[in-house]
């Protein structure tokens, strides 16, 4: 309908192409054409008047979807014809149909309109057709039924509008549940953007460093590290870059070549890690207990990120000549991890340890993302330690 205050024919989006619906108009005509044969008899349509007022009564049924108010002003006025010529037919009945396809689909307005004609209707057929003295009965029980046939539309109405609204409240929570999804795999990236890319930049400024006292012999082997760490550098910032591109809503699966977003670093890279660790001038010992492949690749790569994290952060705040160790235990259920150093952080304690900057509060977010909480803080004795226990099947 396009009047004002008219309600939808039907619920909006997908649901209301469903394959293998009957359209509309053929349930329609089918209702109309059962109506005809029931109520089409010996005795009913006596001639070719009966027969044309029954047609007229029940054809407009075929359109009381698509135009509920010109087939109810059909009905009626065929019903009227009915009336002044005296010709009784049950196919009255299709005035009852057209009065709740009303009430259900057109105007306020309308819906009262049609039903105040139809118990109009009512009460001049009991006047003419009742028998003597059974008046009241007769208008009563004819009144009772159109006021069951306008409840009945006012029924689906109320039941169509609740429906479109359910639909539309599902609509905007998918859009919601859509957009925080991607809120938050943004942030992942940039957690992930973060770890590798300062990762790499610490690396670089220590060797930068280290180059300068670098006997000639040296040299050569610490600008090749150099390069190294920062071409990995720039692979792990276009992977990253590459999937916030993806993280978009209208993004659609990447598959182009070179493409290596597919297999990130875990467990097993950690060894490559300390080795690049050690070159930029902080020694490093590592340690894996248990089965690492039987932890998942999201998990992996939390513990490759939180171990990376941790020695940057040693390499960047320790005294030169400090030492560290990594320690990582899989065990069924759980995964622990533990970098430790002895250099001493500068004043009473890391840049970061309290929770402020990006470094440990990523570290947080990731390990919250298994169900884990993380320990930092300065050793006793000196140096500093970052302590996490993370539970593989407790990934959201």
């Amino acid at each position: 309908m396009t009047e004002t205050g008219a309600v939808r024919t039907g619920p909006p989006g997908a649901l209301a192409r469903l394959p293998g619906r009957v359209p509309p108009l053929v349930a329609d005509a089918a209702l109309a054409a059962a109506l005809f044969l029931v109520t089409l008899g010996p005795g009913r349509v006596a001639d070719g008047t009966g027969f044309a007022l029954q047609t007229a009564l029940v054809l407009p049924l075929v359109w009381r979807r698509r135009a509920p108010r010109a087939a109810f002003g059909a009905i009626a006025a065929a019903a009227l014809a009915q009336w002044l010529l005296g010709v009784q037919l049950p196919a009255d009945a299709a005035l009852l149909v057209a009065l709740g396809t009303v009430t259900a689909r057109a105007p306020y307005r309308s819906a009262w309109a049609a039903a105040l004609v139809a118990v109009a209707g009512a009460v001049l057929a009991a006047a003419r057709w009742a028998p003597e003295g059974r008046f009241p009965a007769s208008a009563a029980a004819m009144t009772a039924a159109v006021a069951a046939s306008a409840l009945l539309g006012a029924n689906a109405r109320i039941r169509r509008a609740a429906r479109a609204e359910r639909l539309a409240r599902l609509e905007l929570d998918r859009d919601e549940r859509e957009r925080r999804a991607v809120e938050e795999e943004r942030a992942r990236i940039a957690r992930e953007l973060h770890d590798s890319v300062t990762h790499g930049l610490s690396v670089v400024v220590a060797l930068a460093d280290a180059l300068g006292h670098a006997r000639p012999a040296d040299a050569c082997a610490v600008t090749a590290r150099i390069a190294q760490t920062g071409r990995q550098a720039l692979t792990d910032m276009r992977r990253a870059l590459g999937l916030l591109q993806d993280a978009g809503p209208d993004a659609g699966p990447h598959t182009g070549p070179g493409d290596d977003r597919r297999s990130p670093p875990g467990i097993g890279q950690l060894r490559a890690l300390c080795e690049q660790m050690e070159a930029a001038g902080l020694v490093t010992r590592l340690r894996v207990d248990g089965e690492a492949a039987r932890v998942p690749a999201a998990a992996q790569l939390t513990v490759h990120r939180l171990v990376q994290e941790s020695l940057t952060n040693a390499l960047r705040h320790a005294p030169q000549g400090s030492r560290a160790e990594v320690r990582v235990s899989c065990a069924p259920g759980a995964v622990t991890v533990e970098v430790t150093d002895d250099g001493r952080a500068a004043g009473t304690g890391r840049p970061g340890s309290a929770g402020s900057g990006r470094g440990l509060t990523g570290m947080r977010e990731r390990a919250a993302a298994f169900g884990g909480v993380l320990e930092a803080g300065p050793r006793p004795g000196g140096g500093w330690r970052v302590f996490v226990r993370l539970d593989p099947g407790g990934a959201p």
